[in-house]
């Protein structure tokens, strides 16, 4: 695999620290260039950052240097250095969707952290274990944009990458998700935040995030849906509800989950299709890929956020408490890191498969 030359847009951000931390020593992307808000623009990146970098590791010496870009204003000179970029921009929806557009319209491909277009018909939202086949819509959102090379992939929101990949290969298999009812307790790094910079979190419960909820209700029917001429049409099942709450922990995503099944499976073949499932990105063998997905363990106190949210360099999904339920077919706790799986680290693995595949040829 060639090296390809990429920028990070939004930099000084946390998950922007977190791609950072990623790519320094990643053996197909080499970082170049560093983007963030005008009031960052023309610093070196390490005063640029200052009291803000959060990450437990420090600022990658290579990247301490590197003068930091306009994101809005320089996105042409950005365009022209690199092969694609990562964009995570703490901005207003729809001036995410308008900047993301105008990098793709300069050709340069956009793998994005950022919600805005993960709803757009032709965006592909991908988690590249369960539907890498999404990608296969790039060519028709080239042509809408008038583009050779530019184009707008997107991930998932971190709240759902521990259940979706539970329930995913669990439908695949012909037992069909009929009904999810879920529980998230999210930590405070996906809201940007440590224990330092909210205070407030310590000993406390938040039962509400905003726009949480809905996000873990349709983005999963966007994953199940299917190409259909020039769009991605959202599948119309299962059905999901879902509640959302902060809780007091720097980084992990716990789910509590309940599934009804169309046809319900026994316990054992549950566990056998988690054990043995394997997506694009453990076939290709990418540098990002957890080499065993879904990891289920017996304990019956396990998966525990501390202990395992780095599980495979934070890639791998954990799982536990498989059993009956006496409303539903069954229940079970998932668990995925997330800015590493959840956000910076996903959208890696998706520029990986989108390497791997040739979409940044």
């Amino acid at each position: 695999m060639k090296k390809f030359n990429v920028g990070i847009i939004g930099a000084t951000g946390m998950v922007g620290q977190r791609f950072m931390t990623i790519l320094e020593n990643h053996p197909w992307f080499n970082v170049t260039v560093l983007a963030a808000s005008p009031r960052s623009a023309g610093k070196r990146y390490e005063d640029a950052v200052g009291s803000k970098w959060c990450m437990d590791v420090d600022i990658p010496e290579k990247m301490k240097d590197i003068i930091v870009k306009n994101a809005t204003d320089d996105i042409e000179e950005i365009a022209s250095a690199v092969d694609f970029v990562f964009c995570a921009v703490d901005m207003k929806k729809d001036e995410i969707k308008a900047l993301e557009e105008a990098y793709a319209k300069a050709e340069c491909p956009v793998v994005s952290n950022n919600s805005a277009h993960r709803h757009t018909p032709d965006v592909p939202m991908i988690l590249p274990e369960l539907n890498d086949s999404h990608a296969e819509i790039i060519p028709a959102q080239r042509k809408r944009l008038g583009t050779k090379r530019g184009f707008i992939a997107v991930k998932p929101n971190c709240s759902l990458q521990g259940y979706v990949p539970a329930l995913f290969p669990l439908d695949k298999a012909g037992f069909k998700v009929k009904d999810v009812l879920v529980c998230t307790y999210q930590a405070i790094s996906g809201a940007g935040k440590t224990f330092d910079t909210w205070p407030e979190m310590v000993d406390n419960v938040i039962p509400f995030i905003g726009g949480e909820e809905e996000k873990s209700e349709k983005e999963p029917l966007k994953i199940w849906g299917e190409i259909k001429g020039d769009v991605i049409v959202d599948s119309e099942r299962p059905n999901f509800t879902a509640q959302c709450l902060r809780v007091p922990v720097s980084n992990g995503h716990m789910a509590a989950a309940f599934v009804r099944f169309e046809n319900k499976p026994t316990k054992d073949e549950i566990l056998n299709v988690w054990k043995n499932y394997k997506g694009k990105a453990q076939e290709l063998e990418l540098p990002s890929a957890p080499k065993q997905f879904l990891n289920y363990f017996e304990e019956e106190n396990f998966p525990q956020t501390k202990l395992h949210r780095d599980l495979e360099g934070g890639m791998a999904i954990s799982i536990g408490r498989l059993r009956e339920d006496t409303q539903y077919d069954y229940k079970f706790v998932a668990l995925s890191h997330n800015t590493l799986r959840g956000a910076a680290g996903g959208a890696v693995l998706m520029a990986e498969l989108l390497a791997a595949e040739g979409y940044l040829d």
